[in-house]
């Protein structure tokens, strides 16, 4: 059980596998307010940025789970190296089906939806694991533009236009599954270019170093193309965040 090879290969040099910069990880660790021994857990957590600088500079613990081995690697020496293995941990295993033992503070799924084939089924799941008055956070993109056609739609990774809702729309099917938002921070397109654009960079030290591989040609057909798919689809209608939301 583990990510397609080509994921961690686009993605290992990422601390953060979203468009989030550090900066707007740490405003949306300050905005929630949490206090120190809150507990968190993180679904799909990636190389678990979150968890360890949050544990570092709020003195939270929690628990990240992954199905990734590499992205898991990264996150352990992340925790060693900020000083907070005695507060995270983290654990190889499907996000989808992942239950937290005991009631936490804060359950999150940050970019990841797919884990409950959606929006509504990842906070059902995100329930499971919650203290009453407790936080979910959602991951999620939106259309900042209506996209103009088919090709539009499938340059931002979805299969139709109804795959994403415009921001207001977002917001209001969080209301529709019962939750208040009470925060939310969003990426711009300077923290889309530091996530997609560092990709370019991965993938070409890939190539140099592995001609033969048997994913050369594949990789290689993607950073041809990547860069003007990128600013000209994906930066300019594609918006995502992270929203704060509480059960009502």
């Amino acid at each position: 059980m583990d990510l397609p090879r080509n994921f961690t290969i686009r993605e290992r040099g990422h601390r953060i596998h979203n468009p989030f910069d550090s900066g707007k990880l740490a405003t949306l660790g300050a905005a929630l307010r949490l206090p120190p021994g809150a507990r968190l857990l993180d679904l799909a957590c990636g190389s678990g940025e979150m968890l360890c600088t949050w544990a570092r500079d709020h003195r939270v613990t929690g628990t990240g789970v992954d199905i990734s081995t590499v992205f898991l690697r990264q996150a352990e020496t992340r925790a060693a190296e900020l000083g907070v293995t005695d507060r995270v941990e983290f654990v190889h295993g499907d996000a989808s089906g992942h239950v937290a033992d005991t009631p936490v503070d804060v359950a999150a799924c940050v970019g990841a939806t797919w884990i409950g084939d959606g929006v509504p089924g990842t906070v059902a799941l995100l329930r499971r694991s919650l203290r009453p008055g407790g936080i979910m956070l959602v991951g999620e993109p939106y259309w900042r533009r209506e996209p103009t056609d088919q090709t539009v739609v499938e340059a931002c990774h979805a299969t139709t236009r109804d795959d994403f809702l415009p921001l207001p729309e977002t917001l209001e099917r969080f209301a529709e599954l019962g939750t208040d938002v009470v925060e939310m921070v969003l990426a711009d397109q300077g923290s889309w270019d530091r996530y997609v654009a560092a990709q370019w960079l991965n993938l070409r030290r890939w190539l140099d170093r592995n001609p033969d591989d048997e994913l050369h040609d594949e990789l290689r057909a993607e950073l041809d193309t990547a860069p003007v798919r990128h600013v000209r689809y994906q930066r300019e209608y594609l918006g995502w965040g992270v929203f704060a939301l509480m059960d009502r």
